[in-house]
């Protein structure tokens, strides 16, 4: 054999094992992206992550564009309870989400009236629904306009505000007090 074919020889031998070495590497690394990616995406899903709010349904409570914690868990053992403000899917536009505060539970006799506070009535929360409102009332399209909300529209429970920092902790009560009736 010439030195011509083992120096090809060679070389075929070296890009080959090359070859697999990237390949190998590149398999390795799309698994552990696949891997890592089910996990981030569980987590996500089933734990909580962060959100940002915008809009001034909820203000003073939170404010256009602050940055909060949102837990999913309690929506998946229905641990939701009054008080709590919730991320839902909008029930007039799946494709965005609403942040509201949870006002009824289902068979919940609910105190209704028309933002301009002239008509007052009664409304019953159905099984397996909430009733949401903004705590800002004056500046919030909720479960006055569109009525109680399915509970599968929930999404998670906010708890915790990131940012701003001056407001780090805890989310406070609702400003409004108790909006259901217990006639």
């Amino acid at each position: 054999m010439s030195t011509l074919q083992l120096t090809c020889q060679w070389w075929q031998s070296l890009h080959r094992t090359m070859l697999r070495g990237v390949l190998g590497k590149t398999f390795r690394l799309v698994g552990y992206t696949i891997q890592y990616g089910c996990v981030a995406h569980c987590a996500f899903e089933y734990v909580g992550g962060v959100v940002m709010c915008s809009g001034p349904s909820m203000e003073p409570t939170i404010q256009n564009s602050d940055v909060v914690f949102a837990e999913n868990l309690s929506r998946h053992f229905y641990g939701i309870q009054r008080g709590d403000i919730v991320i839902a899917k909008s029930p007039s536009d799946p494709k965005s989400n609403i942040c509201k505060r949870v006002i009824g539970l289902e068979g919940d006799k609910i105190l209704t009236n028309s933002p301009s506070d002239f008509f007052k009535s009664h409304s019953y929360v159905p099984t397996g629904h909430v009733w949401l409102e903004g705590d800002n009332l004056q500046n919030s399209t909720d479960s006055r306009y569109y009525g109680p909300i399915p509970y599968g529209l929930i999404r998670g429970r906010i708890f915790f505000k990131i940012w701003p920092l001056s407001d780090f902790g805890f989310l406070r009560d609702s400003p409004n007090g108790h909006r259901f009736s217990d006639d």
